[in-house]
Protein backbone atom coordinates (compact mmCIF):
# COMPACT_ATOMS: atom_id res chain seq x y z
CA UNK A 1 0.00 0.00 0.00
CA UNK A 2 1.44 3.33 -1.08
CA UNK A 3 1.39 6.28 1.30
CA UNK A 4 1.60 9.60 -0.50
CA UNK A 5 3.61 9.49 -3.74
CA UNK A 6 0.43 10.34 -5.69
CA UNK A 7 2.14 12.46 -8.33
CA UNK A 8 5.09 10.08 -8.74
CA UNK A 9 2.89 6.99 -9.05
CA UNK A 10 0.67 8.76 -11.60
CA UNK A 11 3.72 9.66 -13.71
CA UNK A 12 4.89 6.05 -13.68
CA UNK A 13 1.46 4.65 -14.55
CA UNK A 14 1.16 7.12 -17.43
CA UNK A 15 4.15 5.43 -19.07
CA UNK A 16 1.91 2.48 -19.91
CA UNK A 17 -0.12 4.74 -22.23
CA UNK A 18 2.90 6.17 -24.04
CA UNK A 19 3.20 5.62 -27.79
CA UNK A 20 6.99 5.40 -27.60
CA UNK A 21 9.64 3.68 -25.53
CA UNK A 22 10.42 5.41 -22.24
CA UNK A 23 13.67 5.65 -20.26
CA UNK A 24 13.15 6.93 -16.70
CA UNK A 25 15.71 7.61 -13.96
CA UNK A 26 14.30 7.45 -10.44
CA UNK A 27 16.64 8.78 -7.79
CA UNK A 28 16.70 10.07 -4.25
CA UNK A 29 18.25 9.59 -0.84
CA UNK A 30 18.99 6.08 0.39
CA UNK A 31 15.98 4.32 1.97
CA UNK A 32 13.49 6.93 0.83
CA UNK A 33 11.26 4.29 -0.79
CA UNK A 34 12.28 4.26 -4.47
CA UNK A 35 12.15 0.49 -4.96
CA UNK A 36 8.87 0.17 -3.08
CA UNK A 37 7.27 2.90 -5.21
CA UNK A 38 8.13 1.19 -8.50
CA UNK A 39 7.12 -2.28 -7.33
CA UNK A 40 3.80 -1.14 -5.87
CA UNK A 41 2.94 1.08 -8.84
CA UNK A 42 3.38 -1.78 -11.31
CA UNK A 43 2.00 -4.38 -8.89
CA UNK A 44 5.28 -6.31 -9.13
CA UNK A 45 4.52 -7.13 -12.78
CA UNK A 46 7.72 -6.71 -14.78
CA UNK A 47 9.02 -8.11 -18.03
CA UNK A 48 12.39 -8.09 -16.27
CA UNK A 49 13.63 -6.95 -12.88
CA UNK A 50 17.14 -6.99 -11.49
CA UNK A 51 18.96 -5.52 -8.49
CA UNK A 52 22.71 -4.85 -8.50
CA UNK A 53 24.95 -6.35 -5.84
CA UNK A 54 26.69 -4.05 -3.38
CA UNK A 55 30.49 -4.38 -3.50
CA UNK A 56 30.46 -7.36 -5.89
CA UNK A 57 32.94 -7.96 -8.72
CA UNK A 58 32.02 -7.70 -12.37
CA UNK A 59 31.89 -11.50 -12.72
CA UNK A 60 29.53 -11.78 -9.73
CA UNK A 61 27.35 -8.97 -11.10
CA UNK A 62 27.09 -10.73 -14.48
CA UNK A 63 26.33 -14.07 -12.84
CA UNK A 64 23.51 -12.54 -10.81
CA UNK A 65 22.18 -10.73 -13.88
CA UNK A 66 21.99 -14.05 -15.72
CA UNK A 67 20.14 -15.55 -12.75
CA UNK A 68 17.53 -12.79 -13.09
CA UNK A 69 17.28 -13.46 -16.83
CA UNK A 70 16.54 -17.13 -16.17
CA UNK A 71 13.90 -16.21 -13.58
CA UNK A 72 12.06 -14.26 -16.28
CA UNK A 73 12.23 -17.03 -18.83
CA UNK A 74 15.50 -16.69 -20.71
CA UNK A 75 16.75 -20.12 -21.75
CA UNK A 76 20.52 -19.58 -21.95
CA UNK A 77 22.54 -21.23 -19.22
CA UNK A 78 25.82 -19.53 -20.14
CA UNK A 79 26.90 -16.65 -17.92
CA UNK A 80 27.62 -13.60 -20.12
CA UNK A 81 31.26 -12.59 -20.31
CA UNK A 82 30.56 -8.88 -20.76
CA UNK A 83 27.77 -6.38 -20.25
CA UNK A 84 27.30 -6.18 -24.01
CA UNK A 85 26.53 -9.88 -24.02
CA UNK A 86 24.30 -9.52 -20.94
CA UNK A 87 22.18 -6.80 -22.54
CA UNK A 88 22.04 -8.80 -25.77
CA UNK A 89 20.49 -11.65 -23.75
CA UNK A 90 18.03 -9.20 -22.19
CA UNK A 91 17.16 -7.95 -25.66
CA UNK A 92 16.52 -11.52 -26.78
CA UNK A 93 14.27 -12.17 -23.76
CA UNK A 94 12.20 -9.04 -24.38
CA UNK A 95 11.88 -9.60 -28.13
CA UNK A 96 10.15 -12.91 -27.50
CA UNK A 97 7.51 -11.45 -25.18
CA UNK A 98 4.05 -10.69 -26.54
CA UNK A 99 2.97 -8.17 -23.89
CA UNK A 100 1.89 -4.75 -25.14
CA UNK A 101 4.25 -2.91 -22.80
CA UNK A 102 7.44 -4.42 -21.40
CA UNK A 103 8.48 -2.82 -18.11
CA UNK A 104 12.16 -3.32 -17.19
CA UNK A 105 13.20 -2.28 -13.71
CA UNK A 106 16.92 -2.24 -12.90
CA UNK A 107 17.51 -1.31 -9.27
CA UNK A 108 20.77 -0.23 -7.61
CA UNK A 109 22.24 0.51 -11.02
CA UNK A 110 25.38 2.23 -9.59
CA UNK A 111 26.51 -1.01 -7.93
CA UNK A 112 26.61 -2.73 -11.31
CA UNK A 113 29.09 -0.21 -12.73
CA UNK A 114 32.28 -1.79 -11.42
CA UNK A 115 35.74 -0.57 -12.45
CA UNK A 116 36.53 -1.02 -16.16
CA UNK A 117 33.38 -3.10 -16.66
CA UNK A 118 32.04 -1.16 -19.65
CA UNK A 119 28.61 -1.20 -18.04
CA UNK A 120 27.53 2.32 -19.06
CA UNK A 121 28.70 1.81 -22.63
CA UNK A 122 26.68 -1.43 -22.86
CA UNK A 123 23.59 0.24 -21.37
CA UNK A 124 23.94 3.07 -23.90
CA UNK A 125 24.11 0.56 -26.76
CA UNK A 126 21.10 -1.38 -25.48
CA UNK A 127 18.96 1.75 -25.34
CA UNK A 128 20.23 3.64 -28.40
CA UNK A 129 20.55 0.72 -30.81
CA UNK A 130 17.48 -1.30 -29.85
CA UNK A 131 15.06 -0.15 -27.14
CA UNK A 132 14.60 3.46 -28.27
CA UNK A 133 13.70 2.28 -31.78
CA UNK A 134 10.67 0.40 -30.44
CA UNK A 135 7.37 1.60 -28.94
CA UNK A 136 6.89 -0.98 -26.20
CA UNK A 137 9.84 -0.61 -23.82
CA UNK A 138 9.66 1.09 -20.41
CA UNK A 139 13.12 1.12 -18.84
CA UNK A 140 13.25 2.36 -15.24
CA UNK A 141 16.65 2.65 -13.60
CA UNK A 142 17.09 3.41 -9.94
CA UNK A 143 19.83 3.80 -7.37
CA UNK A 144 20.58 5.25 -3.96
CA UNK A 145 23.95 6.66 -5.05
CA UNK A 146 22.27 9.82 -6.32
CA UNK A 147 25.57 11.41 -7.37
CA UNK A 148 26.28 8.43 -9.66
CA UNK A 149 22.82 8.65 -11.24
CA UNK A 150 23.33 12.37 -11.82
CA UNK A 151 26.81 12.06 -13.33
CA UNK A 152 26.47 8.86 -15.34
CA UNK A 153 22.83 8.95 -16.46
CA UNK A 154 21.09 12.31 -16.05
CA UNK A 155 24.07 14.56 -16.90
CA UNK A 156 25.83 12.03 -19.13
CA UNK A 157 27.83 13.66 -21.94
CA UNK A 158 28.32 10.46 -23.92
CA UNK A 159 25.91 8.04 -25.55
CA UNK A 160 23.20 8.64 -22.94
CA UNK A 161 23.24 12.42 -23.41
CA UNK A 162 19.63 13.63 -23.59
CA UNK A 163 18.40 10.03 -23.92
CA UNK A 164 16.28 10.03 -20.78
CA UNK A 165 12.62 10.64 -21.47
CA UNK A 166 11.94 11.50 -17.82
CA UNK A 167 13.41 11.65 -14.34
CA UNK A 168 11.79 11.54 -10.92
CA UNK A 169 13.47 12.84 -7.77
CA UNK A 170 11.80 11.08 -4.85
CA UNK A 171 11.73 13.38 -1.85
CA UNK A 172 11.44 12.29 1.81
CA UNK A 173 7.95 12.16 3.30
CA UNK A 174 6.39 15.31 4.69
CA UNK A 175 5.09 15.37 8.26
CA UNK A 176 1.58 14.60 7.00
CA UNK A 177 2.82 11.62 4.98
CA UNK A 178 4.74 10.32 8.00
CA UNK A 179 1.57 10.64 10.06
CA UNK A 180 -0.37 8.60 7.50
CA UNK A 181 2.46 6.06 7.38
CA UNK A 182 2.45 5.73 11.18
CA UNK A 183 -1.31 5.31 11.25
CA UNK A 184 -1.08 2.56 8.61
CA UNK A 185 1.34 0.74 10.94
CA UNK A 186 -1.04 1.09 13.88
CA UNK A 187 1.23 3.53 15.74
CA UNK A 188 -0.37 6.00 18.13
CA UNK A 189 1.67 9.16 18.70
CA UNK A 190 0.74 12.75 19.46
CA UNK A 191 1.61 15.31 16.82
CA UNK A 192 4.30 16.69 19.10
CA UNK A 193 5.82 13.20 19.19
CA UNK A 194 5.49 12.97 15.42
CA UNK A 195 7.44 16.18 14.96
CA UNK A 196 10.13 15.03 17.38
CA UNK A 197 10.40 11.72 15.53
CA UNK A 198 10.72 13.69 12.29
CA UNK A 199 13.44 15.82 13.85
CA UNK A 200 15.38 12.59 14.43
CA UNK A 201 14.58 10.47 11.38
CA UNK A 202 13.33 12.95 8.81
CA UNK A 203 10.85 11.68 6.26
CA UNK A 204 12.70 8.43 5.56
CA UNK A 205 10.05 5.67 5.48
CA UNK A 206 12.60 2.91 6.15
CA UNK A 207 13.45 4.40 9.56
CA UNK A 208 9.79 4.77 10.48
CA UNK A 209 9.13 1.07 9.82
CA UNK A 210 11.15 0.18 12.94
CA UNK A 211 8.89 2.07 15.35
CA UNK A 212 6.98 -0.46 17.42
CA UNK A 213 3.37 -0.34 18.54
CA UNK A 214 2.68 -0.23 22.25
CA UNK A 215 5.87 1.67 23.01
CA UNK A 216 6.26 5.37 23.68
CA UNK A 217 8.38 7.47 21.34
CA UNK A 218 11.07 7.68 24.04
CA UNK A 219 11.18 3.90 24.39
CA UNK A 220 11.41 3.53 20.62
CA UNK A 221 14.26 6.02 20.28
CA UNK A 222 16.25 4.40 23.09
CA UNK A 223 15.78 0.98 21.53
CA UNK A 224 16.56 1.96 17.94
CA UNK A 225 19.51 4.31 18.40
CA UNK A 226 21.10 3.68 21.79
CA UNK A 227 20.82 -0.07 22.37
CA UNK A 228 23.47 -2.17 20.61
CA UNK A 229 20.77 -4.51 19.29
CA UNK A 230 18.75 -1.63 17.83
CA UNK A 231 18.10 -1.71 14.09
CA UNK A 232 19.55 1.80 13.62
CA UNK A 233 22.37 1.59 16.17
CA UNK A 234 25.02 1.40 13.40
CA UNK A 235 23.10 3.33 10.75
CA UNK A 236 25.56 6.21 10.45
CA UNK A 237 28.45 4.02 9.35
CA UNK A 238 26.26 2.00 6.96
CA UNK A 239 24.60 5.08 5.47
CA UNK A 240 27.71 6.83 4.18
CA UNK A 241 29.74 3.70 3.36
CA UNK A 242 26.99 2.41 1.07
CA UNK A 243 26.76 5.64 -0.90
CA UNK A 244 30.33 6.84 -1.31
CA UNK A 245 33.51 5.01 -2.21
CA UNK A 246 35.57 7.43 -0.15
CA UNK A 247 33.14 7.91 2.71
CA UNK A 248 35.88 9.28 4.99
CA UNK A 249 36.01 12.53 3.02
CA UNK A 250 32.25 12.96 3.01
CA UNK A 251 32.04 12.27 6.74
CA UNK A 252 34.77 14.85 7.39
CA UNK A 253 32.69 17.44 5.55
CA UNK A 254 29.40 16.71 7.35
CA UNK A 255 31.25 16.59 10.68
CA UNK A 256 32.58 20.10 10.07
CA UNK A 257 29.12 21.32 9.03
CA UNK A 258 27.62 19.76 12.14
CA UNK A 259 29.52 22.30 14.25
CA UNK A 260 27.73 25.39 12.94
CA UNK A 261 23.98 25.39 12.42
CA UNK A 262 23.90 28.28 9.92
CA UNK A 263 26.44 26.54 7.70
CA UNK A 264 29.96 27.23 6.48
CA UNK A 265 31.69 28.77 3.52
CA UNK A 266 33.78 26.44 1.38
CA UNK A 267 37.05 27.69 2.86
CA UNK A 268 35.69 27.37 6.38
CA UNK A 269 34.88 23.70 5.75
CA UNK A 270 38.42 23.14 4.49
CA UNK A 271 39.91 24.87 7.54
CA UNK A 272 37.78 23.11 10.16
CA UNK A 273 38.09 19.66 8.57
CA UNK A 274 41.77 20.24 7.73
CA UNK A 275 41.23 19.23 4.13
CA UNK A 276 43.03 20.24 0.94
CA UNK A 277 41.12 22.17 -1.71
CA UNK A 278 40.86 20.01 -4.80
CA UNK A 279 38.56 18.63 -7.45
CA UNK A 280 37.98 15.61 -5.22
CA UNK A 281 36.74 17.90 -2.46
CA UNK A 282 34.44 19.75 -4.89
CA UNK A 283 33.04 16.44 -6.12
CA UNK A 284 32.34 15.30 -2.56
CA UNK A 285 30.45 18.55 -1.83
CA UNK A 286 28.34 18.06 -4.96
CA UNK A 287 27.64 14.44 -4.06
CA UNK A 288 26.47 15.35 -0.57
CA UNK A 289 24.20 18.00 -2.06
CA UNK A 290 22.79 15.63 -4.70
CA UNK A 291 22.05 13.04 -1.99
CA UNK A 292 20.21 15.55 0.17
CA UNK A 293 22.58 15.59 3.14
CA UNK A 294 23.57 19.23 2.74
CA UNK A 295 22.15 22.25 0.99
CA UNK A 296 23.95 25.04 -0.83
CA UNK A 297 22.48 28.49 -0.42
CA UNK A 298 23.37 32.15 -0.59
CA UNK A 299 22.90 34.63 2.20
CA UNK A 300 20.30 37.36 1.67
CA UNK A 301 22.70 40.15 0.71
CA UNK A 302 25.86 38.25 -0.28
CA UNK A 303 27.49 37.72 -3.66
CA UNK A 304 26.85 34.50 -5.56
CA UNK A 305 30.44 33.36 -5.07
CA UNK A 306 29.92 33.28 -1.30
CA UNK A 307 27.95 30.05 -1.23
CA UNK A 308 27.15 28.59 2.18
CA UNK A 309 26.86 24.86 2.80
CA UNK A 310 24.55 23.67 5.55
CA UNK A 311 23.88 20.24 7.03
CA UNK A 312 20.17 19.51 6.59
CA UNK A 313 19.86 15.73 6.93
CA UNK A 314 17.84 15.17 10.10
CA UNK A 315 19.42 11.87 11.08
CA UNK A 316 23.00 13.07 10.50
CA UNK A 317 22.33 16.16 12.61
CA UNK A 318 20.89 13.96 15.36
CA UNK A 319 23.97 11.73 15.18
CA UNK A 320 26.42 14.61 15.65
CA UNK A 321 24.36 16.64 18.10
CA UNK A 322 23.01 13.80 20.23
CA UNK A 323 24.15 10.24 19.60
CA UNK A 324 27.85 11.09 19.86
CA UNK A 325 27.21 12.81 23.18
CA UNK A 326 26.38 9.41 24.69
CA UNK A 327 29.94 8.87 25.92
CA UNK A 328 29.04 6.21 28.49
CA UNK A 329 26.93 4.07 26.13
CA UNK A 330 23.78 4.61 28.17
CA UNK A 331 21.06 2.46 26.58
CA UNK A 332 18.41 4.87 27.90
CA UNK A 333 20.29 8.03 26.97
CA UNK A 334 17.35 9.61 25.16
CA UNK A 335 14.90 9.08 28.01
CA UNK A 336 17.35 10.23 30.66
CA UNK A 337 18.27 13.45 28.82
CA UNK A 338 14.83 14.73 27.78
CA UNK A 339 15.01 17.64 30.24
CA UNK A 340 18.69 18.41 29.65
CA UNK A 341 20.35 21.39 27.98
CA UNK A 342 21.63 18.92 25.38
CA UNK A 343 18.07 18.09 24.35
CA UNK A 344 17.00 21.73 24.28
CA UNK A 345 19.99 22.77 22.16
CA UNK A 346 19.48 19.95 19.67
CA UNK A 347 15.69 20.43 19.54
CA UNK A 348 16.05 24.11 18.69
CA UNK A 349 18.23 23.39 15.67
CA UNK A 350 16.32 20.29 14.59
CA UNK A 351 12.93 22.05 14.70
CA UNK A 352 14.31 24.83 12.50
CA UNK A 353 15.33 22.17 9.96
CA UNK A 354 11.83 20.68 10.01
CA UNK A 355 10.32 24.11 9.38
CA UNK A 356 12.79 24.64 6.53
CA UNK A 357 11.66 21.32 5.04
CA UNK A 358 8.03 22.47 5.15
CA UNK A 359 8.23 25.84 3.41
CA UNK A 360 5.24 24.88 1.25
CA UNK A 361 3.11 24.41 4.37
CA UNK A 362 4.40 27.67 5.88
CA UNK A 363 3.56 29.57 2.69
CA UNK A 364 0.09 28.05 2.75
CA UNK A 365 -0.40 29.17 6.36
CA UNK A 366 0.68 32.67 5.32
CA UNK A 367 -1.72 32.60 2.35
CA UNK A 368 1.07 33.13 -0.18
CA UNK A 369 1.13 29.80 -2.06
CA UNK A 370 1.21 31.65 -5.39
CA UNK A 371 3.74 34.30 -4.40
CA UNK A 372 7.34 33.85 -5.59
CA UNK A 373 9.40 33.40 -2.42
CA UNK A 374 13.12 32.91 -1.89
CA UNK A 375 14.38 31.19 1.26
CA UNK A 376 17.53 32.53 2.92
CA UNK A 377 19.52 32.65 6.12
CA UNK A 378 21.33 35.80 7.19
CA UNK A 379 23.94 36.80 9.74
CA UNK A 380 26.24 39.71 10.44
CA UNK A 381 28.98 40.57 12.89
CA UNK A 382 28.81 43.50 15.28
CA UNK A 383 29.56 46.73 13.40
CA UNK A 384 28.49 50.38 13.17
CA UNK A 385 27.29 50.26 16.76
CA UNK A 386 24.90 47.42 15.91
CA UNK A 387 25.26 43.98 17.52
CA UNK A 388 25.93 40.80 15.55
CA UNK A 389 22.80 38.76 14.84
CA UNK A 390 21.87 35.53 13.09
CA UNK A 391 18.56 34.80 11.39
CA UNK A 392 18.25 31.17 10.37
CA UNK A 393 15.16 31.40 8.18
CA UNK A 394 14.09 34.34 6.02
CA UNK A 395 11.29 34.37 3.45
CA UNK A 396 11.90 37.07 0.84
CA UNK A 397 8.54 37.54 -0.87
CA UNK A 398 7.78 39.16 -4.20
CA UNK A 399 4.76 40.88 -2.67
CA UNK A 400 6.97 43.34 -0.79
CA UNK A 401 7.42 41.52 2.53
CA UNK A 402 10.35 39.79 4.22
CA UNK A 403 9.37 37.29 6.93
CA UNK A 404 11.84 36.77 9.76
CA UNK A 405 11.02 33.34 11.12
CA UNK A 406 11.46 32.60 14.81
CA UNK A 407 11.27 28.84 15.51
CA UNK A 408 10.50 27.68 19.06
CA UNK A 409 10.10 23.98 19.83
CA UNK A 410 8.35 23.50 23.14
CA UNK A 411 6.58 20.67 24.95
CA UNK A 412 4.21 23.29 26.40
CA UNK A 413 2.59 26.40 24.89
CA UNK A 414 5.38 28.93 24.32
CA UNK A 415 5.32 32.06 26.45
CA UNK A 416 7.11 35.02 24.91
CA UNK A 417 9.07 37.14 27.37
CA UNK A 418 10.22 40.74 27.24
CA UNK A 419 13.74 39.49 26.52
CA UNK A 420 12.40 37.47 23.57
CA UNK A 421 10.61 40.55 22.26
CA UNK A 422 13.75 42.66 22.64
CA UNK A 423 15.82 40.07 20.77
CA UNK A 424 13.27 39.99 17.97
CA UNK A 425 13.31 43.80 17.64
CA UNK A 426 17.12 43.72 17.66
CA UNK A 427 17.33 41.22 14.81
CA UNK A 428 14.73 43.14 12.85
CA UNK A 429 16.47 46.52 13.20
CA UNK A 430 19.94 45.13 12.48
CA UNK A 431 18.63 43.35 9.38
CA UNK A 432 16.97 46.52 8.05
CA UNK A 433 20.08 48.62 8.78
CA UNK A 434 22.56 46.34 7.03
CA UNK A 435 20.46 45.18 4.06
CA UNK A 436 18.85 48.57 3.41
CA UNK A 437 15.72 46.68 2.44
CA UNK A 438 12.69 48.77 1.46
CA UNK A 439 10.33 45.84 2.07
CA UNK A 440 8.16 45.50 5.15
CA UNK A 441 9.77 43.12 7.66
CA UNK A 442 7.22 40.83 9.35
CA UNK A 443 8.38 38.54 12.17
CA UNK A 444 6.52 35.22 12.34
CA UNK A 445 6.58 32.63 15.11
CA UNK A 446 6.84 28.92 14.29
CA UNK A 447 6.04 26.78 17.32
CA UNK A 448 4.38 23.57 18.47
CA UNK A 449 1.24 24.79 20.27
CA UNK A 450 -0.67 28.07 20.20
CA UNK A 451 1.43 30.43 22.36
CA UNK A 452 0.24 32.04 25.55
CA UNK A 453 -1.31 35.42 24.78
CA UNK A 454 0.51 38.31 26.39
CA UNK A 455 1.66 41.83 25.61
CA UNK A 456 5.01 40.70 24.20
CA UNK A 457 3.43 38.55 21.50
CA UNK A 458 2.27 41.73 19.73
CA UNK A 459 5.67 41.93 18.00
CA UNK A 460 4.82 38.83 15.99
CA UNK A 461 2.78 39.36 12.83
CA UNK A 462 1.74 35.73 12.43
CA UNK A 463 1.86 32.54 14.52
CA UNK A 464 2.17 29.18 12.75
CA UNK A 465 1.74 26.07 14.87
CA UNK A 466 2.67 22.47 14.23
CA UNK A 467 -0.93 21.75 13.16
CA UNK A 468 -0.33 23.84 10.05
CA UNK A 469 2.95 22.06 9.33
CA UNK A 470 0.91 18.84 8.99
CA UNK A 471 -1.27 20.27 6.22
Amino acid sequence: MLIGRIEEAARLKALLQSCKSEFIALYGRRRVGKTYLVRETFNYQFAFQHTGLYGASMSDQLREFQTSLRMYGHKSQATPKSWYEAFAQLQELLANLSSEKKVIFIDELPWMDTSKSGFISALEHFWNAWASARRDIILIVCGSATSWIMDKVILNHGGLHNRLTGRILLQPFTLRECELFAQAQGLVFSRKDMIEAYMIMGGIPYYWTFLQRGMSLAQNIDRLFFQSSGELFLEFQALYASLFKNATLHISIVEALGKRKAGLLRQEILDIAQLRDSGVFSKALNELEYCGFIRKYYAYDKKRKDAIYQLIDNYTLFYYQYIRANEHNDEHFWSSSLSSTLHRAWAGIAFERVCMQHIIQIKKALGIEGVLTNVYSWQTKATDGYPGVQIDLLLDRQDGIVNICEAKFSAMPYCMSQEDENNLHRRQSVFVHHTKTTKAVHPILLTTYSPIENVYLRSVQKVITMEELFS
